[in-house]
């Protein structure tokens, strides 16, 4: 993390590493910050990485949870600018979720044009949670996604 001169403006990354580290210096959990700045896991982690804008409540909030500079409430407020610098992920984690994504995603469109029509699960106007299920076999991850339906225009 570079150290900010007066003329220089903090950036969405600066403020990442920020709270990576305030997080790991308090041993606080995704949720745990959730819940103190009154939004959900998935968006708070989501937003926190940058993909994500926070209202300005909730950067404030933020800012003062976490122990960061006022600066950083401009940065983590700011509309994100979505690039991916990694084609395929290597993550194991991520590449399972890319990898279900190639195998069910073309199932999950037919279904939903089955449903609803010619249109998309909208990922603006949409919600997420993860939970664990206990199950003999091995805990399970259980992913639900909710996103608004947004039909396409004809015109």
């Amino acid at each position: 993390m570079k150290d900010l001169t007066m003329t220089e403006m903090m950036t969405k990354e600066d403020a990442t590493a920020m709270i990576l580290s305030a997080k790991k210096q308090a041993g606080l959990t995704w949720e745990q910050i959730a819940y103190k700045i009154g939004m959900s896991p998935v968006w708070t982690h989501s937003a926190a990485m940058g993909m994500n804008a926070f209202p300005p409540d909730k950067a404030k909030l933020m800012v003062s949870v976490m122990g960061l500079p006022q600066e950083a409430e401009l940065a983590l407020s700011e509309s994100p600018t979505k690039i991916w610098t990694q084609a395929v992920p290597t993550d194991p984690c991520i590449y399972r979720l890319y990898e279900i994504v190639g195998v069910y995603g073309p199932t999950l469109k037919a279904l939903i044009q089955e449903k609803f029509g010619d249109g998309i699960m909208s990922a603006i106007d949409f919600d997420m949670s993860v939970t664990r299920v206990e199950n003999p076999k091995g805990d399970r991850v259980k992913i639900e996604m909710s996103g608004k339906y947004l039909g396409y225009n004809s015109w």
